[in-house]
C-alpha cells in the first residue's frame, strides 16, 4: 500500500501552520493507497474528531493535541491507529501492516496510540 503524496503534503501543513485540528486518513477502496478522508476544522472540538470515527472500520488519524505549561501554550503531534474490535479482521491486518509506510513519511510525530474502542479515546 503506498502513500498518495497529498498526505505528506497536508501533513506539513499542518504540522508548521496548524491550520486544522486533525487529519483522518483511510485506505482506499481499490486498497492501493493511504489517502486523506476529512480534516477537522482548526476550531473543532475533541469530540468532533472522536464522532467522525466510524464505529466498525479502522482509520489513521493525526490529531494535534494542545495544552498549557507554565511556559505558556503547547501542542503535540498525535498519530492515533484507530482499530476497533467489531472491525473486520482482513481491514485489521490491512491496516495493522500499512501503518509503517504512512507512519514513515509522517515526521515530527511526538506520541502514537492504538485504539480498538471508544474508552481508549
Amino acid at each position: 500500500v503506498g502513500v498518495h503524496d497529498n498526505c505528506i503534503t497536508e501533513f506539513d501543513e499542518l504540522k508548521l501552520r496548524k491550520n486544522c485540528r486533525f487529519i483522518q486518513y483511510k485506505i482506499s477502496d481499490d486498497a492501493k493507497s493511504i489517502e486523506i478522508e476529512r480534516k477537522g476544522d482548526r476550531d473543532g472540538s475533541y469530540d468532533d474528531f472522536k464522532g467522525g470515527l466510524p464505529e466498525n472500520e479502522c482509520r489513521y488519524v493525526v490529531y494535534v493535541v494542545e495544552y498549557d505549561t507554565d511556559d505558556g501554550a503547547r501542542s503535540k503531534l498525535t498519530f492515533v491507529m484507530w482499530s476497533p474490535d467489531v472491525a473486520k479482521v482482513k481491514s485489521k491486518m490491512m491496516y495493522a501492516s500499512a501503518k509503517d509506510a504512512l507512519r514513515k513519511k509522517l515526521n515530527g510525530i511526538a506520541k502514537e496510540y492504538q485504539a480498538t474502542d471508544n474508552s481508549e479515546m
